[in-house]
Order: structure tokens, then sequence, then C-alpha cells
């Protein structure tokens, strides 16, 4: 009886090298086409767990949890000081899906920065900002803007306590007057005071008090005097017309 032999099988070099790419767990460094380059774990070929990241083209760098190839979890990103080369920390908090959610503070400048909450990658919930010009801002923000209730303290510590829509103020409101000694309340739209009330408020303790006292409103009969209209300028200060 002949006996039939059958070529034997040779599996293609390629398939032994594809499956010795496929990255899941530790690995070493990985370099991209565009020389940027992961250190960390993966799983099927994603990044997934600890890692670190770095953007050939910027040099900036992420060092925290993956999922799935985003940044998911807690993680910090850092880009090189244009002169000294060194890194300075940019964000440090929560991520979600590759964008800032949850806690996180992000630096500016060397002065301005903002901690609080996130969503999407904007500054969404309760959070505190602090500016350039040293003035500070704490309170409900939405989509990178303050929206809710919240206070803005000025340099020289006068200070709006109230509601805010789109970045301004905006709803029932006051304003403290502290360097001059009085108190406005009432109610804003778009920054603008419509209607309210002008108070002393800690006038002996104000380091530059107004001349004259507001004086008191007084009946006679069915009349009322002493009524005034208010608006504020670009500086804070309330103009009487």
């Amino acid at each position: 009886m002949p006996i039939v032999k059958y070529p034997r099988t040779i599996e293609p070099l390629w398939n032994e090298w594809d499956r010795k790419a496929q990255k899941c767990g530790l690995r070493h460094t990985i370099y991209a086409v565009n020389r940027d380059h992961y250190t960390g774990e993966w799983l099927d070929n994603l990044k997934h767990g600890k890692g670190t990241q770095t953007w050939k083209s910027t040099g900036a760098i992420y060092n925290g949890d993956w999922k799935f190839g985003k940044r998911d979890g807690y993680g910090t990103y850092s880009i090189p000081d244009p002169v000294t080369k060194e890194y300075k920390k940019v964000y440090s908090g929560w991520w979600k899906n590759d964008k800032k959610c949850g806690y996180g503070i992000k630096f500016y400048s060397d002065v301005e920065y903002y901690e609080g909450e996130w969503s999407g990658g904007k500054r969404s919930g309760w959070g505190r900002m602090y500016y350039k010009d040293g003035s500070i801002y704490e309170g409900q923000w939405l989509e990178d803007q303050h929206s809710g209730q919240g206070m803005l303290r000025l340099t020289n510590e006068n200070r709006y306590e109230g509601t805010w829509k789109d970045g301004k103020k905006h709803g029932l409101g006051k304003f403290f007057y502290l360097n001059k000694g009085q108190l406005f309340e009432g109610f804003w739209v778009a920054d603008i005071p419509k209607c309210g009330t002008m108070i002393d408020f800690g006038r002996e303790e104000a380091p530059t008090p107004t001349q004259y006292p507001i004086p008191k409103v007084t009946l006679l009969g069915n009349l009322t005097f002493a009524t005034a209209f208010f608006s504020m300028s670009e500086e804070g200060f309330i103009k009487c017309s």
C-alpha cells in the first residue's frame, strides 16, 4: 500500500512576529512612528493600567492611569519650560475618557491656578480660582465660567457674593465695599446692578470711608425722600445718578 506524504505546513514568519508584537502586561518603552513613546502596562494592544506617555513634538509628559488607550483615573500632565527646560506641572488630578474629570488642580502660570471640580475637560462644579491680579473666585462653575452661587474677592478686599451666569453677576447678590464702608444689595443682570439698596457697612473700620454717611430715609406723610439710582463702573464702584 503506497504511503502518502503531505507537505508540512509552515507558519508564515509574520504570524510569529505579530504574536510577539502583541502588547499585554508590563512592557518596556514602545516607540510610535512619530517618536512618541510609552512605558507601562498594556491590555490587548492598548495602554491600560499604570504608564507614562511622552509626546515628542511638545515634550509633554503624562504619568498616571490608563484605561483602554485613554487617560482614565489619576494622573499628572507636565510640560517643559521653554527657557530652563525643566518640567512644570500643568495639571494634577482625575481623568475620564482622556479628559479632566473629577477633582484636580491646573496651573495656568506660576501665580494663577484653579483647584476644584472638572467635567469633560472644563471647570464645572465647585472650585476656587486664583487670578494673576490677586483676585480670588470661589464657588460654582459651568463649562469654564462662573455659574451659580459664588464669591469674588478683589485685591482691595472688596467682594461680591451672590448669583452668577455665563461668568457675569446675574441675579440676587451683595457687593461689599469694605474700602469705603458700604454695602450694596440688589438684583444684577449681566454684570449690571438693576435695582437695590446701598447702606453704610463697617464705615468705622474702612481705610478710606466716604466723606459723609448715607442719610436715612424719612417719611413725610405719603412721600418718600432720599431716592437714588445706582450703576456700577468697571472698577467696581457705585455711581449715583
